[in-house]
């Protein structure tokens, strides 16, 4: 497999591990992602879950993102990246915590960050990769960076429809060629030639949702993508945050078992199915009430539930109580491997599959 290169950052493997909250993508998981060559990256999303002053407590979040980095880097001296949403409530006390804390790369999307840039102090060595599931998107945040903070985004992380968790789409586009992740690809690697061209410089562009094996790497690279993300495989690891029972929640996973769901903060969700899902479809899931205040698009007169308390139930094994979010491949998960086990077999699968096209 190639390098993956974001600016001075060198990945061996050009593979990022997708960043997956409620504490699915903790220290543990991203340090040995890093130490196999990949990116690995921390979900900043409730991260402070496990504190019990969170619900009151803003800065049990700052807390638990500074340990988990400083856990991380005591582990490798891979690359450490944080996912950190556009839409949490608490997005500016993490993005100033990634950058003060030295994260490798910040990777910002469920919203446009038009101001991230903003963020970064002198000297500060982070790098900035929104994720977007368009072209004009991507065109957008060129745009707005460029002429607010002459500052060029230092790659693109293109998210398709086959993605776990919540998707940047209708729920009527998900299955549409239009939005096939083969399109966005090519579409936002056409948006950003220009401002490259302008600036002199490359911006990578990185293929996510639904990457699978080794051939869907392959197939990604040759339209053009420099790497691709995957969240979902790498659920199913021994170093993975998660409680094993979360874990086997994907094993067991069937095809029929992945639904689309409507999430408390406005958007569409892929997920594995529960009896918790059944109960919010039922309506037995009120009254409700809102202990975190965690995302701004969330309407508490609205929702059935809260998402950070089922999402935190969730990663702790208690499904009856929560889901498990995953992408549209969760089916073909059959075992729980090491991480090192996994990237093994997704380089001798691009491998045989290069030999193939060879």
């Amino acid at each position: 497999m190639p390098e993956l290169h974001i600016g001075d950052l060198v990945a061996r493997v050009p593979i990022i591990q997708g960043g997956m909250g409620v504490g699915i993508s903790l220290s543990g998981l991203a340090s040995a992602v890093a130490n196999e060559g990949g990116i690995g990256v921390i979900a900043a999303a409730m991260i402070g879950f496990k504190d019990n002053a969170a619900a009151k407590d803003s800065e049990a979040h700052v807390r638990a993102l500074e340990n988990e980095l400083r856990a991380a880097r005591e582990k490798t001296d891979g690359i450490i990246g944080v996912n950190i949403m556009v839409a949490l409530t608490n997005f500016a006390d993490m993005v100033r915590t990634s950058v003060r804390e030295r994260a490798d790369i910040i990777f910002s999307g469920a919203g446009l960050p038009l101001d991230l840039p903003g963020y970064l102090t002198d000297g500060a060595r982070t790098k900035l990769a929104p994720i977007v599931s368009s072209g004009r998107a991507a065109a957008i945040i060129c745009k707005k960076w460029l002429s607010r903070f002459d500052y060029l985004p230092d790659a693109f992380v293109v998210e398709g429809p086959k993605a776990g968790g919540h998707l940047g789409f209708k729920p009527e586009e998900l299955d549409k060629p239009e939005f096939e992740l083969e399109r966005l690809v090519a579409d936002v690697i056409q948006a950003v030639r220009p401002f490259e061209e302008e600036k002199g410089r490359r911006v990578p562009v990185i293929a996510a949702g639904g990457v699978y094996d080794g051939g869907d790497i392959g197939k990604m690279l040759a339209l053009g993508a420099s790497g691709v993300q995957m969240g979902t495989r790498f659920v199913a690891t021994h170093e993975c945050d998660a409680d094993i029972r979360f874990k086997e929640s994907f094993v067991n996973a069937t095809e029929a078992d992945v639904e689309i769901i409507k999430s408390p903060v406005g958007l569409p969700g892929r997920a594995v199915h529960s009896k918790f899902l059944d109960a919010v479809r039922e309506g037995r899931r009120r009254p409700f009430r809102c202990p975190f205040h965690c995302i701004k698009t969330c309407d508490i007169t609205k929702s059935p539930y809260c998402i950070a308390a089922a999402l935190t139930n969730a990663v702790k094994g208690k499904l009856e109580n929560g889901f498990a979010f995953a992408g549209a491949n969760v089916h073909r998960v059959k075992e729980i491997v090491s991480v090192g086990e996994l990237i093994d077999s997704l380089k001798a699968e691009y491998a045989k599959a290069m030999g193939a096209k060879a």
